[in-house]
C-alpha cells in the first residue's frame, strides 16, 4: 500500500472523529459511484476478506520463497560435492596414468612364474613376484576408485542440473506469487481509495465492536481456561523479542528486523529465543505440536482461518502481539482479533518457569486496527513492500 493512500487514508479517518461515525448497520452510499447502497457490515466483510486474500498469497508467497531459500543450500551443497567429486576423480586418473606407465617400463615379456624357474636365486624372484602382486592390487585399486568417482560425478552433474532446473521454477513461482499478492494488496487500495471518512470512521467503529464481542464471547465461554500458567524459559525470551518490535510496520514477506509480517514475527521471536520453527504460519501449524486454548502460556502460537494463513504470538491473560496486515504496526490485539483455528507451542518440553514477571508495554501498544485501515496508527508502507 502507498504511503500516500495510507496517509489520506489515515488524515482522512481522523478528521472524521468518532462524533462523526454512523450507527453501523448503517447503509453507505456503494462505492465507486454506484446508485445502490452497503452497509458498513458489509463493507468490513468485504474488506476483511480481501485482506484475508492477501494474508494467503503472502504465507503461499512465504512458503515458496523458503523452499527456494532450500533450493539454493541444496544446489550450494551439490556444487561443491561435485568439485570435490571431479577433484577426486582427476586424481584418480593420475595415479591410474602413473600405473600405466610404471608397468609398461617393467615389461619383460616374461610371465613371474617362468622367471621364478629361471631365477638363479628363487627368493629375489619371489620377492619380485609380491611386488608384482602388490602392483597389481594397487592398479586393482586405483581403477576401482577411478570407476566410482567417475559414476559419483556423473550422479552428482545430473542432480545438479535437475537442483538448478528446480530453483528456476521456484523463482518463477515466487515471482507470480509476488504478483498475486500485489494483485491483493490493490484491490485493498482501491476499496480503501473509494470510501469517505465517514465510512472510514464507521468501519473502525464496527471493527472495534465486532472485535470486543468475540473476545467477550470467548473469555466466557471458558475456552481459555483459568490462564495464568507461566512460560517456559525459551517461551519468555520469545515474548520479550516479540514485545521488542512493537510498533515496527508490518510488510509482507518480512522477517525483520525493521518489519514483519505475522509469521516472520512469529519465527524471528522463538529463533531467537534459541528455538528454531518453520517461516510460515501454515507449517507452524502443521509441525508444532498442538495446544487446547485453555492450556495457552505465554510464547505459545494462536493461528487463526481455516487455512491458517494468520498467526499470533500469546502474552497472556487473552492477548496476543502480532503483526496484523498491511497499514498497521506491530500491536497488542485480543486473542479474537480473529478467527481462531487453534494453538501451537515451539517448545513443548520446556519446563514452565516457577517465576515469570510479564514485560512491561509501551504506551499504546494496543491501539489501532486490527485490521489495518482508518488508524491514526498506520505508517507509511515500506518502498519494498509492494516492489
Amino acid at each position: 500500500m502507498s504511503g500516500k493512500l495510507l496517509r489520506l487514508v489515515c488524515t482522512a479517518a481522523l478528521a472524521a472523529g468518532a462524533a462523526l461515525a454512523p450507527a453501523p448497520a448503517a447503509a453507505v452510499p456503494e462505492p465507486g459511484g454506484g446508485t445502490g447502497e452497503r452497509s458498513v457490515a458489509e463493507l468490513l466483510t468485504e474488506l476483511r476478506t480481501l485482506y484475508r486474500e492477501a494474508g494467503k498469497a503472502t504465507e503461499t508467497y512465504n512458503a515458496t520463497e523458503e523452499r527456494l531459500r532450500r533450493q539454493r543450500a541444496e544446489a550450494g551443497r551439490l556444487d561443491r560435492a561435485l568439485a570435490r567429486t571431479r577433484l577426486s576423480l582427476h586424481d584418480s586418473r593420475g595415479a591410474a596414468g602413473r600405473l600405466a606407465r610404471q608397468q609398461y617400463q617393467s615389461v619383460t615379456g616374461l610371465s613371474p612364474y617362468v622367471r621364478l624357474l629361471l631365477a638363479r636365486d628363487p627368493q629375489r624372484a619371489l620377492d619380485q613376484g609380491h611386488v608384482i602382486g602388490q602392483l597389481a592390487r594397487e592398479r586393482a585399486e586405483t581403477v576401482g576408485r577411478l570407476t566410482g568417482a567417475e559414476k559419483e560425478a556423473d550422479a552428482l552433474a545430473r542432480r545438479a542440473r535437475k537442483a538448478l532446473d528446480a530453483r528456476l521454477a521456484l523463482t518463477e513461482r515466487r515471482k507470480e506469487e509476488r504478483d498475486e499478492v500485489l494483485e491483493r494488496l490493490r484491490a485493498v487500495e482501491e476499496l480503501l481509495a473509494s470510501l469517505t471518512a465517514e465510512q472510514l470512521t464507521a468501519l473502525a467503529e464496527l471493527e472495534r465492536d465486532t472485535v470486543a464481542e468475540a473476545q467477550e464471547e470467548l473469555v466466557t465461554s471458558g475456552a481459555l481456561g483459568g490462564g495464568g500458567a507461566p512460560p517456559s524459559a525459551a517461551g519468555e525470551r520469545a515474548v520479550r523479542h516479540a514485545v521488542a518490535q512493537l510498533g515496527k510496520p508490518y510488510q509482507w514477506g518480512a522477517e525483520g528486523p525493521a518489519a514483519y509480517d505475522c509469521s516472520g514475527l512469529t519465527s524471528k521471536a522463538w529463533g531467537a529465543a534459541g528455538t528454531p520453527i518453520p517461516r510460515t504460519s501454515q507449517e507452524q501449524w502443521v509441525r508444532l505440536e498442538r495446544v487446547p486454548l485453555a492450556e495457552l502460556r505465554p510464547g505459545d502460537l494462536v493461528v487463526y482461518f481455516p487455512e491458517a494463513t494468520h498467526v499470533a504470538l500469546y502474552l497472556g491473560d487473552g492477548m496476543v502481539v502480532q503483526a496484523p496486515r498491511p497499514g498497521a504496526r506491530i500491536k497488542v490485539s485480543p486473542i479474537a482479533a480473529n478467527p481462531v483455528l487453534g494453538a501451537v507451542r515451539p517448545d513443548p518440553a520446556g519446563e514452565p518457569l516457577r517465576r515469570y514477571v510479564p514485560p512491561e508495554l509501551p504506551e499504546g501498544t494496543t491501539e489501532g486496527s486490527d485490521e489495518g485501515y482508518g488508524s491514526a496508527h498506520a505508517p507509511d508502507a515500506p518502498e519494498t513492500s509492494i516492489r
